[in-house]
């Protein structure tokens, strides 16, 4: 009895552990962790840029934000940012292991907001604002000139288990209808975009996205811009693929057939006269309203919203952005353009130069930051920039006014 109870308490005694034994096998598995998340892939030091470097007191005079790669890297950074926010938040990472805020944090940036989508609680899009006490940390006394004040960023299609409902929910709603204003998240990105140009002014304000948030990024900058609130904007691989666009463009190949076939027929003297004079009133209207809206051409780019498009022609996805306007037209029309040519062109396509990439290395975020990319800046009208930005242009008359000429 005595050697069994000996026994029992020695068992007993093994299966007490001893607290400071705890504490360091807690430690050992922190550690361990630390160590696994240090290497992640979407570490920011794995597979961040490796060419910028984080803002300070030499910015003072001369802002690396007036870089437009600098910059494009940077916006794109934060784009990152919002998918790993999400991956955080599913594999339940804590502040000490979390990989989100190294993408903003060598910037200066903090996150101000995350944008839920209501639908399963995911994180589509996020504010960063412009860290003041971290950069004074570093003697970066003001915000360089060209910095934003805030960035709202919106992730595309995240291909996980959690979240891969919604998004594809999203994706189908482009695919079929060429909007989704209809969505949940349309109506979280407007109203975090309209608030945060209330309270810093549109033009301290950038809004970007890639892929399915690019689209929505487009889409709450074109509302806005129809407010007259005109908000740096930002596109990465943004959607152009849809059944909306290729049956609008089947219908207008049809168009196109049918007046070659009118053309053909043999008409009266009053027709083409007719015609000819609704053209000639139509252009006049036209070039009204620009002149009203615009006031003198010098000033032109300054008052409209441009948006600027990131996209690669092996992207399946992006790449009919690159489809020149205006191939074939005819006299009336060339005079039409030559008026809208200044309200047209509000876009700045920029298109990787390559070469052939295989589809989820062209439509990547990474790429944007890469030390070998090459970019070239487009200069035809983009034919679906032109259809997507046309009713911005497409003002009402304007209203005579006694004395004052038009």
């Amino acid at each position: 009895m005595a050697k069994r109870g000996a026994e029992q308490i020695s068992m007993e005694e093994e299966e007490e552990e001893d607290p400071v034994v705890v504490q360091l096998q807690e430690e050992a598995h922190v550690h361990e962790a630390s160590a696994h998340d240090h290497d992640h892939p979407y570490a920011f030091h794995v597979s961040g840029p490796r060419n910028v470097t984080s803002p300070n007191w030499r910015d003072l005079i001369n802002s690396s934000w007036k870089d437009a790669n600098y910059k494009r890297t940077v916006i794109a950074c934060f784009i990152q940012a919002v998918y790993l926010l999400e991956l955080d938040r599913q594999e339940n990472r804590t502040e000490e292991n979390a990989l989100a805020p190294k993408w903003w944090m060598p910037f200066k940036y903090k996150l101000a907001q995350t944008l839920i989508d209501e639908r399963d609680g995911s994180i589509f899009g996020a504010v960063v604002e412009w860290d003041r006490s971290a950069a004074l940390a570093d003697l970066v006394l003001i915000r360089p000139s060209g910095a934003p004040k805030a960035v709202l960023a919106l992730r595309g299609t995240l291909l996980k288990s959690l979240t891969i409902r919604r998004d594809i929910e999203d994706d189908l709603r482009f695919l079929a209808w060429e909007s989704l204003k209809g969505s949940v998240r349309f109506k979280g990105a407007l109203e975090a975009l309209k608030s945060v140009s209330g309270r810093y002014g549109s033009s301290n304000v950038c809004v970007a996205g890639h892929s399915l948030g690019a689209g929505f990024a487009l889409q709450v900058g074109k509302a806005l811009a129809k407010e007259g609130i005109y908000v740096d904007t930002h596109l990465f691989n943004p959607p152009s693929v849809s059944l909306a666009m290729s049956l609008r463009n089947i219908g207008e190949k049809a168009g196109v057939v049918w007046k070659r076939l009118i053309s053909m027929l043999p008409l009266g003297s009053e027709s083409p006269a007719t015609g000819d004079k609704g053209e000639k009133t139509s252009v006049a209207g036209l070039k009204n309203w620009v002149t009203h809206f615009y006031g003198d051409q010098s000033s032109v780019i300054s008052k409209k919203w441009v948006p600027h498009l990131y996209v690669n022609n092996s992207d399946y996805i992006c790449c009919s952005y690159t489809d020149a306007d205006g191939t074939e037209e005819s006299n009336a029309n060339k005079e039409k353009n030559e008026g809208l040519k200044s309200a047209q062109v509000a876009a700045k396509l920029f298109v990787m130069s390559k070469g052939k990439q295989k589809f989820l290395e062209a439509h990547g975020l990474e790429q944007w930051w890469s030390d070998d990319m090459e970019l070239q800046l487009a200069l035809h009208n983009s034919k679906l920039m032109s259809r997507q930005l046309k009713s911005l242009y497409s003002l009402p008359a304007p209203q005579h006014t006694p004395g004052k000429l038009r």
